[in-house]
């Protein structure tokens, strides 16, 4: 039986273990969403949902505590997502759990992130010596906040969406810092900074403001608000590129920042923005 949202442990009082205990983690199939986009087959993007962890501590084999910044990169193909206070729990269970050396601690995050997942995930460790090399910087592109517009509608309509079919195509990225959505589960909301960069008919910047400033009463997690963002795009104003990153504030120590894109390149940047 799969696991379902309402199952997970968010909403609920939950003891902190400090000793590690992989099977906090709570995997939830993607698809459940995706079949609510219609979603079936071979997915029409790819990408990955880039997770940065700011409270992961554990102990050195004389007790020392040791702290680190952990970047885990997880594939969109893969068949879960965590559930991110299951992910939270489970990171905090390695406070009192002693290692030889880092190399232990990323061998037991690489094998229990990706048996969470269903996929091979990749991490990385930023240790103290190097929180200097940590950059900041804020996602470029056409800022479409700068629009003065009137805005009674906080669910997403896609027929909110359109482009200039009948001109040229345009190649541009459109940002904008007022996303904002709520957990499937308590509704406590969550904040992001999005980027949409894309080839095709010019996009209807009002039309796109107001269709994301819909998600301000929506319940759905990161992963699957920036998946229905992507599918809405390429359905309402068919550009033949396109690429959706969306920048959240983090919660219990944990920002996820999806990216789904259907052209080939780099995943973008990891850089943390002022909000996070």
């Amino acid at each position: 039986m799969s696991n379902t949202a309402d199952q997970s442990p968010l909403g609920k009082t939950a003891a902190y273990q400090t000793s590690y205990a992989p099977e906090l983690l709570f995997p939830i199939p993607r698809q459940q969403k995706r079949d609510e986009l219609q979603l079936t087959g071979r997915l029409p993007f790819f990408g990955v949902d880039i997770w940065n962890a700011y409270e992961l501590s554990w102990l050195n084999m004389r007790g020392k505590p040791q702290v680190a910044i952990a970047t885990i990169t997880a594939p969109a193909d893969s068949p879960n997502i965590i559930e991110s206070k299951s992910f939270k729990l489970y990171l905090n269970s390695f406070n009192q759990t002693r290692l030889a050396n880092t190399d232990a601690l990323l061998a037991l995050l690489r094998e229990d992130l990706s048996a969470g997942f269903g996929a091979p995930v990749h991490i990385v460790l930023t240790l103290p010596e190097t929180f200097d090399r940590v950059r900041m910087g804020e996602l470029e592109g056409t800022l479409i906040d700068r629009l003065d517009i009137d805005i009674d509608q906080y669910s997403p309509s896609p027929s909110l969406l359109s482009a200039a079919s009948d001109e040229a195509p345009v190649e541009e990225t459109l940002v904008s810092h007022l996303l904002k959505s709520n957990c499937l589960v308590t509704g406590q909301p969550d904040w992001a900074s999005i980027s949409i960069s894309y080839v095709g008919p010019q996009i209807n910047e009002e039309g796109l403001l107001r269709y994301l400033i819909g998600f301000r009463e929506h319940n759905e997690f990161h992963e699957q608000c920036v998946e229905r963002i992507f599918v809405d795009i390429m359905r309402q104003c068919a550009p033949t590129k396109l690429a959706v990153y969306a920048r959240y504030t983090r919660r219990g120590g944990l920002d996820i920042n999806p990216w789904r894109s259907n052209f080939s390149g780099p995943p973008p940047a990891n850089l943390r923005t002022a909000r996070q």
